[in-house]
């Protein structure tokens, strides 16, 4: 038997939670995998996988195995790596999730800028706002925004990300401007359901005020773009609003009375070692954001 492809099979499975999707990863049938996973499961004397016509999922001792056995595989991957390359420049595939609207605004021009650094590592980005699960999915390395809830995972802050409150010009215009936070009840307010909890928006020193208005978006730029044309106020993270203020389309509001800023984080998984692909993307993406984010300069 071989037990390290058997390994590596169990491993696929229970990232994808599919058989056949694991078996389409390492160019195998679906058969061969399911073969291969029951290889182990004898040569170890317990049940790894739960079965049925429609899925898979890990036992008890299957999860237990799964975790030890998936940083072993990494380390051995990143070993071989750098044995391999005479220069040790890092190489491999490289799994990333990152939120829908910093990722297409933000970061997307910076992964191609990597890509070319990089030429032997293969970029395989997820731009989601679904907060994933590295370890089951399979994933390197996550950017999220904002608090972090998952302590099992090592956190790397890139850089703060501003809560700003704006309205174009011809809002203003018609309805002036808000002098203080209590002040945006009595405006139109374009909702964004990722960065406020539907009813209130926040200030500084823990302040918030009850919002209403007849728009409510799940995306920061749908929102930007509906204060661009004058529909209301709105509040959202800076690197969606800089250009707009920079061009001129949006105006900051109470701009002294902004809330603490959120942050960015890098988040990737415990091990022993991390993986030389993993730690060039961080540095990276810090020598990029940590100093200055480039979305709040000019305006």
């Amino acid at each position: 038997m071989d037990r390290l492809a058997c390994d590596r099979m169990l491993v696929a499975v229970i990232e994808r939670r599919s058989l056949s999707a694991a078996a389409q990863k390492l160019g195998v049938s679906s058969g061969q995998a399911s073969k291969l996973v029951s290889r182990l499961e004898e040569e170890l004397g317990v049940q790894l996988l739960h079965r049925t016509t429609r899925s898979v999922s890990p036992t008890e001792a299957g999860r237990a195995y799964f975790e030890r056995i998936k940083s072993l595989l990494e380390e051995m991957d990143e070993l071989d790596s750098t044995i391999r390359s005479a220069s040790g420049a890092p190489r491999g595939r490289l799994v990333m999730s990152v939120p829908i609207t910093f990722g297409t605004q933000v970061l997307a021009p910076l992964l191609a800028e990597f890509a070319r650094a990089h030429p032997l590592i293969e970029l395989d980005v997820s731009f989601s706002d679904r907060v994933v699960n590295l370890v089951e999915e399979g994933f390197d390395l996550a950017l999220r925004i904002g608090s972090l809830r998952d302590s099992t995972l090592i956190a790397r802050k890139l850089c703060p990300i501003r809560l700003v409150t704006t309205a174009a010009p011809s809002y203003l215009h018609a309805f002036g401007a808000p002098d203080r936070p209590e002040d945006v009840t009595g405006h139109a307010c374009i909702l964004d359901s990722n960065f406020a909890d539907g009813a209130s928006w926040r200030f500084a020193r823990g302040l918030t005020v009850p919002i209403r208005g007849r728009l409510r978006f799940s995306n920061a730029e749908a929102c930007a773009a509906a204060a661009a044309i004058g529909l209301g106020l709105v509040q959202g993270p800076s690197f969606v609003a800089g250009e707009r203020i920079r061009t001129g389309q949006l105006i900051p509001v109470l701009a002294g009375c902004e809330a603490d800023p959120m942050a960015l984080w890098a988040v990737y998984t415990t091990g022993r070692h991390l993986a030389a692909k993993v730690r060039v993307m961080v540095d990276f993406l810090v020598s990029h954001f940590q100093d200055s984010p480039p979305w709040d300069q000019g305006w």
